[in-house]
């Protein structure tokens, strides 16, 4: 079970999304080697919104378990699910040795009425996570907010919803990605006196162009400190230098992150090997 890495290892891990057309599947499995030759301790696969791309996360995941042998972590959302579709989704991903989800509430999609909406058969995460321990037998992560989630009232309620995912049977955690190390710090030590004893993985995100700035803030919530605001400001009109400086704050993070004693590292890579790969390298060297 990937739960008992943690108390052994210093780890690193991926996150990918599977292709959105299905002749894009040879060039993804390529990505995958590639990142596969970094030799991560697991991959997250990402779920479309709904469940709209479950059968291409299964693939995916398989390819990474079965191919690669790498363990994978399928994202299962609930947003837009009934339970009889989570335990098609769930029996497909056991049949195929995956035997680990990341359990999450997902985004509302977009043709979703509100009716609907009102109506779903789970609410939260937490909601999940009882129903997948209840009904089957795959292992759960869950995520976490450093800076709450952005529907959240404040960080205290928060991490209440994430007491829930503990006991609701998650057996560690993968963060939101964020920009300024200060928050995850305070984060950790509201969360530790909360009674959150599970091992929390590190999401960080590189930003390698200026124009990603603002979709990664509009879907995480997450602010952005100065030196990432001067550093765009610098080098944004300029997109190999924009791309290595990017790269270079991510580096300097998590470094820092390391130095702090944080020894999980979620790196969300975009479907970049290259970038996977230099970060990687400078980190472990």
């Amino acid at each position: 079970m990937l739960k008992d890495m943690f108390e052994h290892k210093r780890t690193l891990s991926f996150e990918v999304f599977p292709p959105k057309k299905d002749g894009e599947f040879e060039a993804a499995f390529e990505i995958l080697d590639a990142m596969g030759k970094l030799e991560p301790d697991f991959i997250s696969v990402t779920y479309g919104a709904g469940g709209s791309r479950s059968g291409q996360t299964v693939e995916i995941a398989s390819y990474i378990k079965n191919r690669l042998g790498i363990d994978a972590v399928a994202h299962m959302t609930c947003v837009g699910s009934k339970r009889d579709d989570l335990l098609r989704v769930a029996k497909l991903l056991q049949e195929n040795g995956i035997d680990h989800v990341l359990a999450l509430r997902g985004d509302r999609p977009r043709d979703m009425s509100d009716e609907q909406f009102a109506s779903r058969d789970f609410v939260h995460a937490s909601d999940l996570m009882t129903f997948l321990k209840e009904n089957t037998a795959l292992h759960m992560a869950g995520a976490c907010y450093p800076e709450k989630h952005f529907e959240c009232f404040s960080l205290e309620s928060d991490l209440n919803n994430l007491k829930k995912k503990q006991e609701a049977g998650a057996e560690f955690f993968i963060s939101q990605l964020f920009f300024d190390n200060d928050f995850y710090y305070s984060f950790l030590e509201k969360a530790q006196r909360k009674g959150i004893t599970l091992p929390i993985c590190a999401g960080i995100m590189p930003i390698t162009s200026a124009k990603q700035i603002g979709t990664t803030i509009t879907l995480s919530g997450s602010s952005v400190p100065k030196a990432l605001t001067d550093l765009i400001a610098a080098h944004g009109d300029n997109p190999e230098d924009m791309r290595k400086a990017g790269i270079d704050y991510a580096i300097r993070q998590i470094r820092d992150l390391q130095e702090n004693g944080v020894n999980d590292i979620h790196l969300y890579t975009m479907n970049k090997p290259k970038m996977a790969a230099e970060i990687t390298a400078a980190i472990y060297r």
